[in-house]
């Protein structure tokens, strides 16, 4: 028996996000047998390097996307393409892994982070939505404390890098350190030296669209509809990953040292908390790496059952193109070995 391996398409290729994609299929050793890129027709003939070999990146269409034949389409390329692209592809034979917003509260979708709800994947239509990437890494951390002591409430407080905001918010950050202005500036107000509490639209409750996604992703991904959330999200002039002020209540007493170990043998997560010795969790150390990190566990004086804790993660890997290709592993799985 042999490895069975997969035409594999990434739409929305020479974003961040889409290249991070591309370089963690290689990392983690997808069984590739082909490679397929497209991005809009500005970036075609783009060439990405994978497998030792440099792939020219193609203008995106129906017929072009049809034509790939893929088992797996993974997307990072807006909501407005995958509206429009992800059901062709799902049509076409292939699992879609969505990373934009568009099918996440889609009860015909499963919303999937491997670590916390791995069985999710099983009632896919063809399409698995990628949750945003605050949402993955909180979750991550928090479903085994949900599982032992039952959250009942969450507030948090995200610090997000500005890689989160693509590479124009990357470039506006750059831009303003060495004093210059960005010539097409992605963030309403200076990002360098400033924090804005201000993440995607506002929405008529005052709360912004991330804020939302945060509450609402949380919940189905939980699969616990008692479960309160509420979010604030800031933008930080750091490019490392996003970090997490976690505060929960629970419904049964719990201690710092069970959450420790608890933690300490979770799936997908590395506890950093010495603050004795100054270890907790930064973004500069979690850049580059697929874990999510924890550390800052205290309990909460002012609620029964209370903790607060702090949370990073490399956004565009773990929050974004890591659990995309962990998705992509969990269907491969299913699929077994070919002869």
């Amino acid at each position: 028996m042999t490895e069975k391996r997969y035409t594999v398409a990434v739409v929305g290729a020479t974003g961040m996000v889409g290249r991070t994609m591309i370089q963690v299929l290689e990392e983690r050793r997808f069984p590739v047998r082909r490679l397929v890129l497209f991005a809009t027709a500005r970036s075609a003939g783009t060439m990405l390097r994978f497998g030792g070999a440099d792939i020219a990146v193609q203008a995106l269409t129906e017929d072009a996307l049809r034509n790939t034949r893929a088992q797996f389409a993974l997307f990072s390329a807006g909501a407005s393409v995958s509206r429009a692209f992800a059901p062709v592809a799902a049509s076409a034979g292939a699992v879609v892994v969505d990373n934009s917003s568009a099918f996440r509260m889609d009860p015909g979708v499963p919303l999937v982070v491997p670590e916390v709800n791995p069985q999710a994947i099983h009632r896919h239509g063809g399409i698995i939505a990628n949750p945003n990437c605050s949402t993955i890494q909180m979750v991550v951390a928090l479903k085994p404390l949900h599982d032992a002591f039952g959250i009942r409430r969450i507030v948090v407080s995200t610090y997000q890098s500005v890689t989160g905001a693509g590479q124009r918010g990357y470039d506006q950050l750059m831009a303003e350190v060495h004093g210059q202005t960005a010539p097409v500036p992605k963030f309403p107000h200076r990002i360098a030296f400033n924090c804005i509490p201000h993440i995607d639209t506002f929405e008529e409750n005052g709360y912004t669209r991330e804020e939302m996604k945060m509450m609402r992703e949380t919940v189905k991904i939980m699969g616990d509809p008692e479960l309160l959330v509420t979010a604030t999200c800031v933008r930080v002039p750091v490019t490392g990953g996003h970090s997490e002020s976690v505060n929960i209540e629970c419904a049964r007493a719990v201690s710092v040292d069970e959450a420790q170990m608890l933690l300490r043998r979770a799936p997908g997560v590395t506890l950093v908390d010495d603050p004795v010795r100054d270890c907790y969790p930064m973004p500069a150390d979690a850049a580059g790496r697929d874990q999510v990190f924890v550390g800052r566990i205290r309990r909460d004086p002012t609620v029964p059952n209370g903790l607060s804790l702090w949370i990073v993660a490399d956004n565009l890997r773990k929050g974004a193109a890591t659990n995309a290709v962990q998705i992509a592993e969990l269907v491969a799985a299913q699929t077994g070995t070919a002869a």
